[in-house]
């Protein structure tokens, strides 16, 4: 299986990036990117891109490939409405287009977040444009399209977040996030199931298209046993 991963940089998504380089069933790993992401394997190939909001003159490159991970995001308290629009929705579908027109049977995930308006109405700003990127893309028509809505992340195998606001609570209150996650299984996820429950949605199908952290938990699990390639890279430096 080959995979594209948006927002590698990214706590999530380079989550991500280690589950499908470790992974037995994935043979190439492309990344999109505007720096590149500093990791050097066999299955990862990097393509730079400075211009999210249109991805026609990469197009050929995106092309052939059975699922993308879409992971690029950021928090709306660190920015203003339109630039938040822009980020989140244009280059969420400029990306999704793109890959639509080379691989309508591909696989295309999308990272949303825990309180996602699916409405599109509600007052909270980001859960509206986080709503109508959801709506858009698992309505354009791909093989298979979900919208992924982790809630509350422990980040692993070295990977740190890259927002301030995030990096501070885990560096502060990692106590606390563990805390609740043994109060709560089912609230809380880490990077690496992330990363497998995308995988063995590609590979395996799930009968959800919004899902949570327990679907997310539930998918991270099957086929276990069946992944036995050692890892190549446990942490990053």
């Amino acid at each position: 299986m080959k995979v594209i991963i948006f927002g590698s940089s990214g706590m999530i998504g380079k989550g991500v990036l280690l589950e499908c380089l470790d992974h037995s069933k994935i043979d190439e790993v492309l990344v999109i990117n505007r720096s590149s992401v500093g990791i050097a394997h066999p299955k990862l190939k990097e393509t730079l891109h400075s211009d999210f909001s249109n991805f026609n003159s990469i197009a050929d490159q995106m092309a052939g490939f059975d699922a993308c991970y879409f992971c690029l995001g950021l928090s709306a308290a660190e920015i203003k409405e339109a630039d938040y629009r822009r980020i989140t929705y244009d280059f969420t579908l400029a990306a999704a287009r793109t890959l639509y027109s080379g691989n309508p049977v591909a696989t295309f995930i999308y990272v949303s977040g825990q309180g996602t308006d699916s409405t599109e109405k509600g007052r909270v700003m980001w859960a509206r444009v986080k709503g109508k990127t959801e709506n858009d893309i698992l309505k354009m028509g791909f093989n298979q399209a979900f919208a992924f809505r982790p809630g509350a992340i422990i980040p692993l195998r070295g990977v740190t977040p890259s927002s301030k606001m995030y990096r501070m609570l885990i560096t502060n209150l990692t106590w606390l996030i563990k805390l609740v996650k043994r109060l709560a299984p089912n609230s809380v996820v880490d990077s690496t199931q992330i990363g497998l429950a995308m995988i063995n949605a590609t590979l395996l199908g799930y009968e959800k298209k919004i899902i949570r952290p327990i679907d997310l938990l539930s998918l991270s699990k099957i086929g276990e046993q069946e992944n036995d390639e050692p890892p190549l890279h446990q942490t990053i430096q």
